[in-house]
């Protein structure tokens, strides 16, 4: 009979999946707002000590782990091109267009995560299929590892996520370009976050209907099937402990 001691068979709680976001995407954010409005910085100081997490982050895996940490090294990235881009004055529909260089940063970095076998979104999509649940948790590596039946679609739709956002943050960024050179200045100041919060729904409603709700439905039958196979064999659940 298999006990569990320590962390070992814990079930994952919710900020065990949302670890990645919140260290590596939430922190350098919020941190940068926090520099700029309650502490009174200039943008260049702002986004240079909010880039300190990522940097770190990035730096420790390279060193430490021999592998890049893709959510940290990508929002360093965008914090260097918003530096360069800080210093750009002058013309207000180039300050306008120059937005859109955050969004395509996004766009090629997740584009490229994906072409590398290791699609950057999954980290945001992940808690939402796996709601801090072992089974599913265990499912989940079952068919991203290729020891699951269904593993190769399931890879598929994890990757057409990620596409799906890079291509959309692509799309905005060319929107706000063009808007920015051919609509008055007045309305691209505030249809550039119109166009930002469209890309977003855009993202989240496409990926959505052709990723994330097919990889759930792959998730729960990879779970069932599992469970069916435990009583099968006569196994206890596996996160039961011994008397």
């Amino acid at each position: 009979m298999t006990t569990h001691t320590g962390n070992q068979g814990r079930t994952p709680g919710p900020l065990d999946n949302f670890k990645p976001l919140l260290i590596d995407v939430a922190l350098p954010l919020g941190s940068y707002y926090l520099f700029k409005s309650a502490f009174g910085m200039g943008t260049v100081a702002a986004l240079g000590w909010s880039s300190v997490v990522p940097a770190a982050r990035t730096l420790w895996g390279l060193v430490r782990e021999r592998r890049t940490n893709a959510l940290a090294a990508l929002i360093l990235v965008v914090n260097v091109v918003s530096l360069t881009l800080s210093f750009v004055s002058g013309d207000p529909r180039l300050m306008l267009a120059k937005d859109g260089a955050v969004s395509s940063t996004v766009a090629l970095g997740i584009l490229v995560s994906v072409r590398l076998g290791r699609p950057m979104m999954t980290a945001g999509m992940k808690p939402f299929l796996v709601k801090g649940d072992a089974d599913k948790e265990a499912a989940w590596q079952r068919l991203v590892t290729g020891s699951a039946a269904g593993s190769a679609a399931f890879r598929a739709k994890e990757r057409l996520f990620s596409v799906v956002w890079g291509l959309v943050l692509l799309a905005e960024c060319a929107a706000r370009v063009v808007g920015a050179y051919t609509l008055p200045v007045d309305t691209m100041v505030w249809l550039g976050s119109v166009m930002l919060v469209g890309a977003m729904v855009t993202g989240f409603v496409v990926g959505g209907g052709l990723a994330v709700e097919p990889m759930e439905r792959m998730l729960k039958a990879e779970a069932e099937a599992e469970a069916e196979a435990r009583a099968a064999r006569g196994e206890r659940p596996a996160l039961a402990v011994a008397a």
